[in-house]
């Protein structure tokens, strides 16, 4: 019998993303995946953007997403403690999740020890330098008043809102990121910062939809998880070791 014994990382599926024709060939791609995992897996984080748009009315979500959904609820029900991070597009995830998969969910970073390693856990973004305008607007879309006055909307309107913003974002442009150089990368900047402070093995983000592998100092390293639409990345943990990999199938 396999023993459940890594952690699997992977960050910014974007279901639902623009063009919406993609979603049903992303999701059964990562819903692949998450079948390969769930036998040796005994936790799970995913680390914001999953939903390219997620909101929680009290009695309504958004549909779709069921195959997803679906194979969590079964990797929750094989005892896989999954955590689910809040990233800038499904930030407005209440206690629906939490009630149905019974999964953790985390509004900022988290940190981890396991193995005799340490874990620095953030969606990534926010953080760093610059980027004043959206560090503005996450106080605001994340402030109670905003989610109530948001609430107040029709289900049809609030959402066909949402879903006409994000066909603008750069996933919907189908572009892909390049390297910036470390001087220039805003998460290796801030990684840099906490390690004068705090030493982590790990710093682990997603946001940067690119995949990448950076040596920091003090032999602590940078990762960062890519995306779901051009590179298919995660990481994994077994106890040694944290590895970036690439799903083919």
């Amino acid at each position: 019998m396999t023993t459940r014994d890594k952690i699997y990382f992977a960050s910014d599926f974007h279901l639902g993303a623009h063009p919406r024709s993609t979603t049903r060939e992303r999701e059964s791609r990562i819903v692949r995946w998450l079948d390969f995992i769930k036998v040796d897996a005994a936790e799970l984080y995913l680390m914001g953007d999953i939903f390219d748009f997620w909101f929680e009315y009290a009695t309504v979500v958004p549909k779709g997403y069921i195959r997803f959904l679906g194979k969590l609820a079964e990797l929750a029900d094989l005892g896989v403690k999954i955590s689910l991070f809040k990233g800038n597009h499904d930030m407005w995830m209440f206690g629906y999740l939490k009630n149905e998969l019974g999964a953790e969910i985390l509004d900022n970073e988290l940190i981890l020890e396991r193995g005799g390693k340490t874990f620095y856990l953030h969606h990534g973004d926010g953080l760093g330098p610059g980027d004043g305008t959206y560090k503005l607007l996450k106080k605001i879309f994340r402030s109670r008043f905003c989610q109530w006055l948001f609430a107040r909307l029709h289900p049809n309107l609030g959402i066909g809102i949402a879903q006409r913003w994000s066909a603008h974002s750069r996933i919907a442009s189908g572009g892909q990121e390049k390297f910036q150089g470390e001087d220039k990368e805003w998460l290796v900047i801030y990684a840099k910062s906490i390690l004068e402070k705090q030493r982590y093995d790990y710093f682990i983000f997603g946001h940067r939809h690119l995949p990448l592998e950076v040596n920091l100092p003090q032999g602590s390293k940078y990762i960062n998880l890519g995306e779901w639409i051009n590179y298919n990345t995660y990481a994994v943990f077994d106890g040694i070791q944290l590895t970036l990999r690439q799903w083919e199938s």
